[in-house]
């Protein structure tokens, strides 16, 4: 064989190994390819149902939850027994053949039956809810009105409207009302307590006969009514007992102001236009003009909220009127005055934590309205701390009243005043309902014991006048 020819013979050995091998090598590589996508495939779907398993637990989850809430607010108590009674009855007169059993069963479904029929229509009526006053005193009531349309087009069956007044419930009856009807009746609220009631929303209720279920349906009218505290009229000239309105000279001299005191020799950087030209003139050096600082009268009240310091909530509420009688006087001669009160103090830090909260006084409204929210607190700082941190805050105070119940000593209210300045005149309001009315001088301080709100003004114009 010759050269070429083994060469070619050669070639075509290899080429046929190579396309051999190739070929295997194809073979095997879609082989394994094949192998390794079916895993994957099967992987994924699992990993699908997974998911979709979640999914459907969830929403199966949910969907059981508010049922069991949509139930839990329709079936009352006795709708309760009712069902347990139709099932007991049922499953034991099926399974053990008690005909007795089986009778109580069915009487009892059917009643749950006949119940559910009267549950339709509990929102097709329309409330409107309205209030003559939202600002009212305490010991007065307030008159409304409550308006009823069927706004459907069918017959409305009689139900109920349950209308919440703070904590109590005033409950309509409403007729078998035609489509487009309307009907009105009036709202009596009567003798309410100082502090802020919510009245509303408004409730339509669907109940049968026995009271087995119920359906309500709340709208969003809510009303905010004010129940301000009673005040009484406190004299002028005792508000602040100062009577002037621009200021009151003070022993602290100053350079330029309204009470001039004396003519001084002038120093550098005192104001030209505070100097003496007629005494510069007879002593021929520069002479200026000193004065005694003015003060407005500036006015503090500070309520004690602690439960401990009173003796009833009618001693709290004697006191609340005796800071807001001072407040009112206060707006109306326009001073400048602040009311404080002690802010809730958590238990765990208690005596290490020191805060106290102040009412807006810009006008009686907005004043009243404040009064109107404040309660007796547990867990609060005693008068002497909340009287500590009133004078820290402000400066320069005429004269601060301290009002609180009768459980306070005279030790803790002399504790109180020194915590103001030495020029800060204080008088402490002492409320009692079983005290006689009096004034008496303790130790830098006037102590007035009131019984009732009448008395207060008695006491403050005797001291005004002493």
């Amino acid at each position: 064989m010759s050269t070429d020819e083994l060469r070619r013979a050669g070639v075509d050995t290899v080429e046929g190994r190579l396309t051999r091998t190739s070929a295997s090598t194809l073979s095997s590589t879609a082989g394994a390819t094949t192998r390794t996508v079916a895993p994957v495939t099967r992987g994924r779907a699992l990993v699908r149902a997974v998911v979709w398993a979640t999914d459907a637990s969830r929403a199966a989850a949910s969907a059981i939850s508010v049922a069991a809430r949509s139930a839990a607010r329709t079936v009352r108590p006795a709708g309760v027994l009712i069902a347990a009674a139709a099932s007991v009855g049922l499953v034991l007169g099926l399974v053990f053949g008690w005909v007795e059993w089986m009778v109580a069963g069915v009487v009892a479904l059917v009643l749950l039956v006949m119940a559910v029929p009267f549950l339709f229509g509990a929102r097709s009526y329309d409330v409107d809810l309205t209030l003559a006053h939202e600002r009212v005193v305490a010991g007065q009531g307030v008159v409304g009105e409550i308006v009823v349309r069927n706004h459907g087009n069918r017959l409305a069956l009689p139900g109920r409207i349950d209308i919440p007044v703070g904590s109590g419930l005033v409950e309509f009856g409403v007729p078998l009302l035609r489509p487009g009807h309307t009907i009105s009746q009036p709202l009596d609220i009567p003798d309410l307590r100082r502090g802020i009631v919510t009245v509303g929303p408004a409730t339509t209720v669907r109940s049968d006969p026995i009271g087995l279920l119920r359906r309500e349906h709340a709208f969003d009218d809510v009303h905010d009514l004010y129940v301000h505290p009673r005040t009484t009229t406190v004299p002028s000239t005792s508000a602040g007992l100062i009577r002037d309105l621009e200021g009151s000279p003070t022993r602290r001299l100053v350079d330029a102001d309204m009470s001039f005191h004396a003519i001084r020799e002038y120093a550098p950087g005192d104001s030209r236009r505070q100097i003496h030209w007629k005494s510069t003139a007879k002593t021929g050096q520069l002479m200026v003009r000193q004065y005694e600082e003015s003060r407005r009268s500036r006015m503090a009240i500070v309520l004690g909220i602690a439960e401990a310091e009173y003796a009833d909530a009618d001693e709290f509420e004697l006191a609340v009127s005796c800071a807001a009688s001072l407040g009112l006087r206060a707006v109306h001669d326009d001073r400048d005055f602040d009311i404080v009160v002690g802010s809730e103090v958590p238990r765990v830090v208690r005596g290490r934590l020191r805060s106290i909260q102040r009412i807006p006084a810009p006008a009686p409204r907005p004043m009243l309205d404040g009064f109107s929210g404040i309660d007796l607190l547990e867990n609060t700082m005693p008068i002497e701390d909340v009287c500590r941190l009133t004078a820290e805050a402000n400066e320069r105070l005429s004269i601060a009243f301290v009002i609180a119940g009768s459980r306070v000593s005279l030790t803790r209210l002399r504790q109180a005043a020194l915590a103001f300045p030495g020029d800060t005149a204080v008088v402490a309001i002492m409320c009692d309902e079983r005290a006689h009315p009096r004034m008496q001088p303790v130790a830098g301080l006037t102590v007035l014991t009131v019984g009732t709100l009448d008395d207060l003004s008695g006491l403050l114009l005797r001291g005004a006048a002493s």
